[in-house]
């Protein structure tokens, strides 16, 4: 079986357009030969006739084929299309490609042909040939676009100078990138921005930070996803705004790129009329913003295409349409507090990682006096058995949990492990396994939240096994695996929707 929603017939995309049906938004574009742009399918403009459009599967095909992105609409806020499948191994290695190409954390300096090929272990040859006939573009040409669309985002919701654009979007030079512009755009970078400002741009200054917008596809159950943050909440550094007008989360983190390491804030805000999460970011993380939104878009599970997913998942969990997989901003953190959490209530848990960041997290100054700390890094966590005695014992973490801890710890901190979505999911897996104190459930946790695998599945859960009805039963495990195969490859969501009581049994 496969996740992939078949491709829709291009009446229908024109009937999703007329209706500007925001389900389908990131699904397909729109050319139209009579203007020379291509939009998303929720765009405002008059409805063009139908003998003037054209549809794409994907930004990069319509900008291959000469259109340009509409100033109004903005392309390059459409949620990404994510696709999962067990088809044949060149679908497969094609959308793995891709994959690769999106995720900033993955992508060197000068990311080439060669250098895909060779992650993923082919020839180049045959990286172009399956991408292209997969996508209808070479790998550089997606690339391209992706990069555009996160410049055009930024010279559109920022005041950034352009010369940081440049060089934040992935270009090595401002000559480089106003050439792409004007080749692609027919414009430059100075007469776009003039021309696509958005109230955020022109809102810009009239608050510290970084404003900037991202899409989703509805249904969205927002109160469900602050629900589950909101339980988890680590005072200091974090806190959650379910109850105002628009709905938010604020938050502390830090990110590592390049060598160098990153510190600040964020503030995600729902916009549930506009199918759109509200964005505004620390100055200091504007060298790395794209990073920043790749892994908000994962936090939040803003690239899932519910149509796909309820397909699976409906007729088992009808109440649950709306829910998504909570990420995590930082994959580290996640499996720390995954660990804390091992076999204990999620209060307990809460009150064991408070406890760390009291003693150990690093101080931070933010515009909120709820967020004041980070969470403790890496390194420090690292060097705790060594250098502080029974520090964590001290805080109530049993010696099992400490091992696996500091394990994690250092693991991050030499670079021997990566615990974000652009991670190889089975190779992360087994040197999770491979660590002192982490099992397959504490695994399988991580791989849901913080590599983003939408197959996961952690068959000896407690809670999983009581909404099944297989608790009693004297292979709960072995039952609850069996009877989530008819999940795959949606199994995480599956997990979510039962953790909810979503889930309507036969009888």
């Amino acid at each position: 079986m496969t996740s992939a929603q078949p491709p829709l017939a291009d009446n229908d995309c024109y009937l999703a357009l007329k209706a500007r049906d925001a389900r389908f938004d990131g699904s397909f574009f729109t050319g139209v030969t009579s203007t020379g742009i291509y939009c998303r399918p929720v765009c405002s403009v008059k409805t063009p006739k139908r003998e003037n459009c054209r549809f794409f599967s994907h930004a990069a095909q319509a900008e291959s084929a000469g259109f340009r992105p509409c100033l109004r609409c903005r392309p390059e806020l459409a949620p990404h299309s994510v696709v999962w499948s067990i088809q044949d191994a060149s679908y497969i290695l094609a959308h793995q490609a891709a994959r690769l190409l999106d995720e900033p954390e993955l992508c060197d300096e000068a990311p080439s042909v060669e250098k895909l090929a060779e992650r993923l272990g082919v020839s180049d040859r045959h990286v172009r040939r399956i991408f292209e006939a997969q996508f209808g573009v070479s790998p550089m040409q997606y690339l391209q676009t992706r990069r555009l669309h996160t410049a055009k985002q930024l010279l559109a919701d920022t005041s950034l100078p352009i010369t940081q654009v440049a060089l934040i979007s992935g270009y090595a030079s401002v000559r480089r990138f106003n050439a792409a512009f004007v080749e692609h755009y027919k414009l430059n970078p100075t007469q776009l921005r003039r021309q696509g400002v958005s109230e955020a741009g022109q809102a810009q200054g009239t608050e510290s930070g970084i404003t900037i917008r991202l899409g989703y596809r509805p249904p969205y159950d927002v109160a469900a996803m602050l629900g589950f943050f909101s339980q988890r909440t680590i005072h200091a550094i974090e806190f959650v705004a379910a109850d105002s007008e628009q709905p938010s989360l604020g938050r502390t983190f830090r990110v590592e790129s390049g060598g160098k390491v990153h510190a600040g804030w964020l503030l995600a805000a729902f916009d549930e009329a506009r199918s759109r999460l509200v964005l505004r970011v620390s100055d200091s993380l504007r060298e790395v913003l794209p990073l920043v939104i790749r892994r908000v878009r994962a936090m939040f599970d803003l690239d899932a295409d519910p149509a796909a997913i309820n397909s699976v998942l409906h007729a088992g969990f009808p109440e649950g349409d709306g829910l998504r997989v909570p990420g995590a901003l930082d994959g580290y953190e996640l499996a720390v507090r995954a660990v804390l959490g091992q076999q204990i209530t999620v209060a307990a848990a809460r009150t064991l990682a408070q406890r760390m960041v009291d003693r150990f997290g690093e101080a931070i100054v933010t515009p909120w006096p709820q967020l004041t700390r980070l969470f403790p890094a890496p390194a420090v966590l690292a060097g705790l058995d060594t250098a502080s005695g029974d520090a964590l014992g001290q805080l109530g973490i049993v010696r099992q949990r400490q091992a696996a801890i500091v394990g994690i710890a250092r693991a991050v901190a030499d670079k021997h492990l990566q615990l974000h979505s652009g991670a190889d999911v089975h190779a992360t897996l087994e040197a999770l396994k491979a660590l002192p104190g982490i099992g397959d459930w504490t695994a399988q946790y991580i791989a849901m939240r913080a590599l983003r695998w939408p197959d996961a599945f952690p068959a000896g859960d407690v809670a999983l096994h009581k909404a099944l009805g297989v608790q009693g039963l004297k292979n709960p495990a072995r039952e609850a695996e069996l009877a989530s195969n008819a999940w795959k490859p949606w199994r995480s969501y599956a997990v979510i929707r039962a953790w909810s009581g979503t889930l309507e049994r036969p009888g």
